[in-house]
C-alpha cells in the first residue's frame, strides 16, 4: 500500500481478514502445501484450470531468499522480470508493450543518511530527533543535500483544502517557508464524527501522499504527519521499515505534482511530548482539528534539519503481457498486481551501516505482499491462455513496480498506457491474497463502486460466497493499491479478495489469523511464504476473479462506475471524449 499499509490497528482486531489483506514454475517444490487443495487444480468456467500447487510453487519461487525482497533496481528485480516473462513466453503470451515484455519506468533512489537527525528548538532548548525511533524523513527533491534553518512550525490540524465541502486547514496561515505538523487520517475520524467527510470511510484527503502534496502547494519548507496507529492503521514500526533505506520515486520532470524540501512521521509520543512543550494538550488538538472553521496554531518551536542523501538515477520495469483478442483486439482488460517489495535492509542494521548480526534476517522477502498477487495474475493468465473459445477482447497482465513507494508504476503506466484508457475496458487488482482456506466470503474493497461488483456477485454466489465491504473503510485501503490510479482516469476498477468467515473455524480463526499476519509479518521479514498455507481459499478466489474478466473479455458490454460514484464523470468523459 505503497507504505500501504494494509492492516489495522490492535483496536481494530475484529475486522475482517478480507480488509486486512488489503497495504508466488509448473512443478511444486518439494515442501509446497500437502493438502487436497494444494495438489488438485479446479476447473474454472471455460475449461481453464486454477492450479493450487502452481500458484504456490509462484509464491515461493518470488519470496525467496534468492530474489532478496524484490527490491526496485537490485538484482532481485532482475531475477523478478525475467522469471515474469519466461511464464509469460512459456505460456505464448505476446509482448504487451509495443515489442517488449517490459515497460522502463524512470526513477530516481534517494537514500537518507542513517544518521540523519532532526532538531528542534523548543523555547530556547534544543532537542534532537534520532531516524528511526523517534522520526523518519526524507526527500523527493532530487538534491543530495536539503538544508533547513529555524523554520516556523505550525499546527495544520489535518492539513486538509477541500473547497467543495467549505474545509480548509490552511486559511489564514502562510506557511510558505514554514513547517507544518499535520494529523493523519480526515477530519471526525478520531472523534468518530460521522457527520464529516463520508464519516468512517476515509477519503483521499486522509492519505498521507495527499497531505504532502496540499503542503506543498501551500509552499511549506517541510511536513510532518503526527503518527498514531488507529488513524495510519500500522503500527510505527511499518513506518520505520518502510521510510528507511532507499526510497524511490519518479522523476520530477516525469511527474508535474509539487514537491516538499523534506517530509516526513514522528512517532506520537514524540509529538505528545512536542506539543506539551509548547503547552498544548493533543488530545485537545484531534478534538479542535475535527470541528468545521479550525484555524491554524503556530507553534513555539523551529526546526532544522541538514538532510544528507545518496541520489541515483536508475529505471524499474513493469512487466506486461497481452493474449489478444479474437473479435476487438483493440480493447482490452487488465489484470494487475506490483511485484515488488521492501528488499534486503541488511544494510540498515545500525545508523553507520553496519552489517546485521550473524543469523539475523534482514529480507523483506514480500510473500503475502505482494508475491500471492503476482501467482495469481500468472494463474489466471495460464487459465485465458487455454480458455477455449477465446477472448474477444485483449487480456493484458500487467505485474507492476514501485507500489510500495506511492503506486508509482501504475501512475506510470496509466500515463503511458500500451492500450489507450478509452479502450481499456475494466481493472482487476490482486494484492495481499489470503491463503488461509475456503470462505463463506468475498471483500470487496471500495465495496458499492461499479458495475463489476454485479459480475463478482453472480460468480461468488455460485460458490455459495457472499460479498461485502471491507471492514474498516476509515482505513482508506482502496487509496493503497495500484487500481486506484486506473480509477482516477476513469477506468472501472475491482480490487477484491477472500474474506474471514472461514468454513473451517468461522470468523474467530479469520481473526485470530488476522492479528497473527499484522504483529508477525506484515512488511516485516517475517511475510515468508509457509508450505502450511491452505490454497484451496484462493483458488476459489481467483475463479471468481478469473471469470468475471473472462465474461466482460468475451462480450461487448461495457462496465461502467454505479450512478454517483465520483469516478463515474471521468469514465463518462473518457469513453466519449469532448469533440
Amino acid at each position: 500500500m505503497s507504505r500501504k499499509p494494509l492492516l489495522p490497528s490492535a483496536a481494530l482486531a475484529g475486522a475482517t481478514l478480507g480488509a486486512l489483506l488489503l497495504a508466488a514454475c509448473n512443478q511444486p517444490p518439494a515442501d509446497a502445501p500437502t493438502t487436497d487443495a494444494a495438489t488438485t487444480a479446479s476447473t474454472a468456467s471455460g475449461g481453464a484450470t486454477i492450479s493450487a500447487a502452481d500458484f504456490a510453487a509462484h509464491v515461493k519461487m518470488l519470496a525467496s531468499d534468492e530474489f532478496g525482497g524484490r527490491a526496485p533496481g537490485s538484482d532481485g528485480e532482475r531475477k523478478t522480470i525475467d522469471y515474469l516473462k519466461s511464464e509469460f513466453e512459456r505460456m505464448g503470451l505476446k509482448p504487451g508493450n509495443g515489442d517488449s515484455y517490459f515497460q522502463t519506468v524512470p526513477m530516481v533512489e534517494t537514500t537518507a543518511a542513517p544518521a540523519t537527525v532532526l532538531k528542534l528548538d523548543v523555547n530556547g532548548q534544543t532537542r534532537e530527533l534520532r531516524f528511526g525511533p523517534d522520526m523518519v524523513v526524507g526527500t523527493r527533491t532530487g538534491l543530495t543535500e536539503v538544508k533547513i534553518s529555524n523554520s516556523d512550525l505550525v499546527f495544520v490540524g489535518y492539513g486538509v483544502n477541500a473547497p467543495e465541502l467549505g474545509w480548509n486547514d490552511y486559511a489564514g496561515v502562510d506557511v510558505k517557508g514554514k513547517t507544518v505538523v499535520m494529523l493523519i487520517n480526515d477530519p471526525g475520524f478520531h472523534t468518530k464524527d460521522a457527520a464529516l467527510f463520508e464519516g468512517k470511510r476515509m477519503t483521499y484527503y486522509g492519505r498521507w501522499t495527499y497531505k504532502f502534496e496540499e503542503a506543498a502547494r501551500q509552499g511549506a519548507a517541510a511536513a510532518i504527519i503526527v503518527h498514531d496507529a488507529d488513524g495510519a492503521a500500522y503500527g510505527w514500526q511499518v513506518v520505520e521499515n518502510g521510510w528507511t533505506g532507499p526510497q524511490f520515486d519518479l522523476p520530477a520532470k516525469t511527474d508535474p505534482e509539487p514537491r516538499l524540501p523534506a517530509q516526513g512521521w514522528i512517532t506520537g509520543d514524540v509529538a505528545r511530548s512536542l506539543f506539551a512543550d509548547v503547552g498544548q494538550d493533543l488530545d485537545a488538538l484531534y478534538r479542535s482539528a475535527s470541528v468545521k472553521g479550525f484555524k491554524a496554531i503556530p507553534l513555539k518551536a523551529k526546526l532544522t534539519l541538514d538532510l544528507n542523501s545518496t541520489i541515483s538515477e536508475k529505471s524499474s520495469q513493469n512487466v506486461i503481457a497481452m493474449l489478444p483478442g479474437s473479435k476487438r483486439p483493440d480493447e482490452a482488460i487488465v489484470y494487475m498486481a506490483h511485484w515488488d517489495h521492501l528488499g534486503d535492509h541488511g544494510h540498515d542494521a545500525d545508523e553507520h551501516g553496519a552489517a546485521a548480526p550473524a543469523g539475523e534476517d534482514t529480507i523483506y522477502n514480500g510473500a503475502i505482499d505482494n508475491a500471492t498477487g503476482v501467482a495469481g495474475i500468472l494463474e489466471i493468465a495460464e487459465a485465458f491462455a487455454k480458455q477455449n473459445p477465446a477472448p474477444e477482447r485483449s487480456v493484458l497482465f500487467a505485474a507492476v513496480t514501485l507500489e510500495e513507494s506511492g503506486l508509482l508504476g501504475s501512475k506510470y503506466y496509466v500515463a503511458h498506457p500500451a492500450v489507450p484508457l478509452a479502450k481499456t475496458i475494466a481493472v482487476i487488482n490482486l494484492d495481499a491474497m489470503p491463503v488461509i482456506g475456503k470462505a463463506r466470503d468475498m471483500t470487496v474493497v471500495g465495496y458499492g463502486s461499479s458495475e463489476l461488483e454485479d459480475l463478482l456477485k453472480k460468480y461468488a454466489q455460485e460458490q455459495g460466497r457472499v460479498l461485502h465491504a471491507e471492514a474498516t473503510p476509515e482505513d482508506g485501503f482502496y487509496f493503497r493499491s495500484d487500481h486506484f490510479n486506473f480509477a482516477k482516469a476513469g477506468v472501472p476498477a475491482l480490487y477484491a479478495k477472500g474474506g474471514d468467515d472461514l468454513i473451517e473455524g468461522g470468523t474467530d480463526a479469520g481473526h485470530k489469523a488476522q492479528i497473527d499476519y499484522r504483529d508477525n509479518r506484515y512488511h516485516k521479514p517475517g511475510d515468508a511464504f509457509d508450505p502450511a498455507w491452505k490454497m484451496d481459499g484462493v483458488v476459489q478466489d481467483l475463479e471468481a476473479l478469473y471469470s468475471v474478466g473472462r465474461e466482460v473479455a468475451g462480450g461487448d458490454s461495457r462496465p461502467n462506475w454505479y450512478e454517483g460514484n465520483a469516478f463515474r464523470a471521468a469514465h463518462d468523459k473518457l469513453v466519449q471524449p469532448t469533440k
